[in-house]
C-alpha cells in the first residue's frame, strides 16, 4: 500500500505541475517546416482559397501561408525580386517537373506568391467547361536564392502529412536518440534473461515494430509506410481474438526482471520526461487545435458544428463529448483566438494521458493486485506512441482513458452504459464496443441489466447531442462528422492509396460489425480479460477498414490489449487450470468461492 501511495502521489504531484508549466511557456515557434495534415489545393479559379498549416503552434494568419495568384508575370511582386516568368523558368527545372509535363504535356503553370521569401508554382489539368481543374504538380522555389525547394506529385500535393516534414507531429520525440531509447524502456522489464522467449516477448515486438512505419512515414514513403502498419494490427488482431477464445493463454506467471518498486521509479521518470517535452518541444496537431475551438464555442452558446474557421475547416468532425472534455481547460488555460502555443490543448492531452496512466493501475489491481496494476502502468508510460501521441497533443488519449474506463466498471451495467456512450461520442469508432460493453463479463446478462445498460446509454447519448438539438444543428453534424469521416479518401489506408479495394473494403467492414454482434453472444461465459481482448480485437478490426489511419490511433486499443495480455499470465505460486480459473472468475466478480473444478476447456480470466 505504501508504494501504491507513493506511486499516486507522485504521478499527481507531475499534474499538479503541468498547468503552471504550460502558463510560463506562452507562444512557441514552430518547426520551420512543420506543415501536417490535408490542405485544399488551390486552382485557379478559386486564388483566394487558403492552403493551411495544421502543426504549427505559433501564431498562424492568412497572410503568409496563403497562396495568391500571380497576374502580372513581367514584374516582381511587392517583396520579392523575380518576376512570375522568372520563378515558372526555374520551377521548369526540377526532374519532377519534368517527368510530370513528359506525361502530361498539355498541363497549365500557375504562379503564386505565399508569403516573401516563398512562391509556388503548380501546374493543373486544362481548363475544361463544367469539370474542375486538377493539380498534378506543385513546387515551392526560394525567391532568395532562386532555388527549388519542394516538388511534390501525387496525393502528397493535397496532403501536406504525407511529405515527411521534420518534427510535423511531437517535434523532438520523432528523434532516434529519444525514440530507441524509450523502446528499449519500454521492453527492458520483460526481457527473458536465462529465460525462453515467449509468445508475449513476440506482443511486445509487435507494438513496437509500428515505428518502423512511422520512420518511413516521416521520409515521406507512403508507398511503403501505409502498407506495413496492417503487420502488426492483423498480428494482434488474431492473436487477441485467439487470447479471448481461450488459445495462447500464458503457462507461467508474469515476470519482470525488476521488482514494482524500480517500475513506479521508471514511472516517476517517464511521466516527468513526457510531460517535460510536451510542455517545452512539441505541437498542437489540427486536432487539439478543433478541441479548443470547440470549447470555445460551447463556452459562447454558438452552434458547435458548421461554419469553423478556415485554418482548421475540418475541426468539426468529432463527437461532442470530445469538444466538452476541452471546456474545463480552455476556461482554465485560456485562447487567444489563434493556432498559438495552445495552453488548452496541452492540458488536455496531459490529462488524458495521465488519467489513462491511473486508471489502467487501478485496473489492474482490481483485476490482481498492486504488482500488477503498476506494469499495466508502466507499459503505457514506456510505450513510444503513447508518449508520441502526447508530445502531437491529440484527443485520442480521451479515447483511451474512455476505453479504460469501460474495462474498470465492468461489474455494473449502467456504468458500462455511460462508458460506451461516452467513449462512441468521443470519435464514434468505439460505438463498436457497445455489444460488447452490453454483454458484459460473466454469465449473460439478466433483463434487468440489460434495460439498465439501455437506458444510461441513450440517457448519456442524447444527453451528449443536447447542444446539438438544441441549435437545430443536426445537418452540419451529420455532414461534416459522420458523412465526411466515411467519405473521404486518404493515402493513408490501403484503401486510398492502392485503390480499386472498395468491394473488399466494404466487406470486411460488414464483417466487423458481424464481428461485433458475434462476439456479444460468444462465448457464453466470458471473464474481465476476455473481454479486454474482444475489446482491443474489435478496435483493431474497425482500424483496418476504415479509409484513415494515424499512428496516435494505436492507444485506442493499446490499454485494453495490454491489459488482456499482461493479466492473462497466472499469479505466481498458481497453476492455469480450470479450477483456478473457475476460482478467479467468481473471486473478480465477488460471488462466493467454490473450489471444485470447473471441467472443460479453460479460458482467460484476470488474475
Amino acid at each position: 500500500m505504501r508504494s501504491a501511495r507513493a506511486l499516486l502521489a507522485a504521478v499527481l504531484l507531475t499534474l499538479a505541475l503541468a498547468p503552471g508549466a504550460l502558463a510560463a511557456t506562452g507562444t512557441g515557434a514552430s518547426h520551420p517546416a512543420a506543415d501536417a495534415g490535408a490542405s485544399q489545393a488551390n486552382t485557379p479559379s478559386n486564388t483566394a482559397s487558403t492552403v493551411t498549416t495544421v502543426t504549427r503552434t505559433e501564431t498562424v494568419t492568412t497572410t503568409p501561408g496563403t497562396p495568391v495568384l500571380v497576374t502580372n508575370k513581367t514584374t516582381p511582386p511587392v517583396g520579392y525580386h523575380h518576376t512570375a516568368l522568372q520563378v515558372l523558368a526555374i520551377a521548369r527545372t526540377s526532374p519532377v517537373v519534368k517527368a510530370e509535363l513528359r506525361a502530361h504535356p498539355r498541363l497549365v503553370p500557375y504562379e503564386y506568391t505565399k508569403g516573401a521569401p516563398q512562391w509556388q508554382v503548380s501546374w493543373f489539368t486544362p481548363p475544361k467547361t463544367g469539370r474542375t481543374q486538377r493539380e498534378m504538380v506543385q513546387v515551392y522555389v526560394d525567391d532568395d536564392s532562386g532555388k527549388v525547394t519542394q516538388a511534390w506529385t501525387g496525393f502528397q500535393i493535397a496532403w501536406t502529412m504525407a511529405r515527411g516534414y521534420p518534427g510535423a507531429f511531437g517535434r523532438i520525440v520523432n528523434a532516434w536518440y529519444i525514440w530507441l531509447p524509450v523502446c528499449l524502456m519500454f521492453v527492458a522489464p520483460f526481457v527473458p534473461w536465462r529465460r525462453r522467449p515467449t509468445l508475449l516477448h513476440l506482443d511486445l515486438a509487435m507494438f513496437l515494430f509500428f515505428s518502423v512505419s512511422l520512420a518511413l512515414f516521416n521520409h515521406a514513403d507512403i508507398g511503403l509506410s501505409t502498407p506495413l502498419y496492417y503487420v502488426p494490427l492483423l498480428y494482434l488482431l488474431a492473436r487477441l481474438l485467439a487470447l479471448g477464445f481461450g488459445a495462447g493463454v500464458p503457462r507461467a506467471p508474469l515476470r519482470t526482471i525488476v521488482p514494482a518498486g524500480w517500475l513506479i521509479v521508471g514511472i516517476v521518470f517517464l511521466m516527468a520526461f513526457r510531460i517535460g517535452l510536451n510542455v517545452l518541444d512539441s505541437n498542437v496537431i489540427d486536432v487539439g487545435f478543433s478541441g479548443v475551438i470547440g470549447a470555445d464555442k460551447l463556452i459562447h452558446n454558438v452552434a458547435l458544428y458548421g461554419h469553423w474557421p478556415a485554418n482548421d475547416a475540418y475541426g468539426d468532425t468529432y463527437g461532442p463529448f470530445n469538444y466538452y472534455v476541452y471546456v474545463p481547460f480552455r476556461l482554465a488555460l485560456g485562447w487567444s483566438g489563434n493556432w498559438d502555443s495552445l495552453p488548452a490543448a496541452h492540458g488536455a492531452a496531459i490529462f488524458f494521458d495521465v488519467a489513462t496512466l491511473i486508471a489502467l493501475y487501478l485496473l489492474g489491481r482490481r483485476w490482481r493486485d498492486h504488482t500488477l496494476g503498476v506494469v499495466m502502468a508502466y507499459a503505457w508510460a514506456a510505450y513510444p506512441f503513447t508518449m508520441w501521441s502526447l508530445s502531437s497533443n491529440t484527443n485520442d488519449g480521451l479515447v483511451a482513458l474512455t476505453v479504460t474506463l469501460a474495462l474498470l466498471v465492468l461489474r455494473s451495467a449502467p456504468a458500462r452504459g455511460i462508458t460506451a456512450a461516452l467513449a462512441g461520442m468521443t470519435k464514434f469508432a468505439p460505438f463498436i464496443l457497445t455489444p460488447l460493453l452490453l454483454r458484459g463479463a460473466g454469465e449473460r446478462p439478466r433483463g434487468r441489466q440489460v434495460v439498465a445498460f439501455a437506458a444510461t446509454f441513450v440517457a448519456f447519448v442524447v444527453l451528449e447531442m443536447l447542444p446539438v438539438l438544441a441549435k437545430h444543428d443536426l445537418g452540419p453534424f451529420w455532414h461534416d462528422s459522420i458523412a465526411y469521416q466515411s467519405g473521404r479518401v486518404t493515402p493513408f489506408s490501403v484503401w486510398g492509396l492502392w485503390g480499386g479495394l472498395g468491394w473488399l473494403q466494404h466487406a470486411l467492414q460488414g464483417g466487423v460489425v458481424l464481428l461485433a454482434l458475434v462476439l456479444a453472444v460468444i462465448p457464453a461465459r466470458r471473464s474481465p480479460v476476455q473481454v479486454a481482448a474482444f475489446a482491443a480485437a474489435l478496435l483493431i478490426a474497425l482500424q483496418i477498414v476504415t479509409n484513415y489511419w494515424l499512428y496516435s490511433y494505436i492507444v485506442w486499443f493499446f490499454p485494453a490489449a495490454i491489459a488482456a495480455l499482461f493479466a492473462s499470465h497466472p499469479a505466481p505460486g498458481e497453476h492455469l487450470d480450470a479450477a483456478w480459473r473457475e476460482l478467479e472468475d467468481r473471486r473478480l466478480h465477488g460471488l462466493p468461492l467454490r473450489v471444485e473444478p470447473a471441467g472443460g476447456r479453460p479460458a482467460p480470466a484476470g488474475g
